[in-house]
Order: C-alpha cells, then sequence, then structure tokens
C-alpha cells in the first residue's frame, strides 16, 4: 500500500523517505517511479510536495550487543 505524504520545509527526497518510513538511498529509485516529475522539483522538495512512498520492505537492520562501560 502506497502513503502520501507531504514534504516540511527544506526536504530533501532522501531526508524525506528516510524520516517516514525508514528507507535509504536504494529505494529512491522507486519512489521517483511512482512520482513522475518529481525529480524536477530540485534538491530541496518545495513545502507541502505530495509524494507518493510505495510499499517497499525496509531492509532488516543487524543486531548489536550492547556493551556497557562495567562490561
Amino acid at each position: 500500500m502506497a502513503d502520501v505524504v507531504r514534504s516540511r520545509a527544506g526536504d530533501t527526497l532522501d531526508g524525506l523517505v528516510w524520516r517516514e518510513r525508514g528507507l535509504g538511498i536504494a529505494d529512491i529509485g522507486a519512489v521517483l517511479t511512482a512520482n513522475p516529475g518529481l525529480a524536477g522539483a530540485g534538491a530541496t522538495l518545495p513545502p507541502g510536495t505530495p509524494v507518493t512512498i510505495p510499499s517497499i520492505a525496509s531492509p532488516a537492520l543487524p543486531l548489536r550487543s550492547l556493551v556497557q562501560l562495567w562490561d
């Protein structure tokens, strides 16, 4: 299911998809495909620009063990 979000002042596309869905640079192509003409908006999106974020499975982050100072 795709979601439509609106950009805030100073948003870049990669920053927007990271903030909203935790997606990375590898997913930008799919977002641009879902939003024809969005690349023409420039590096910084105008505030209020609607951006459709398609359903993309975000990669599972590796778990790290917690290291305590006193271990």
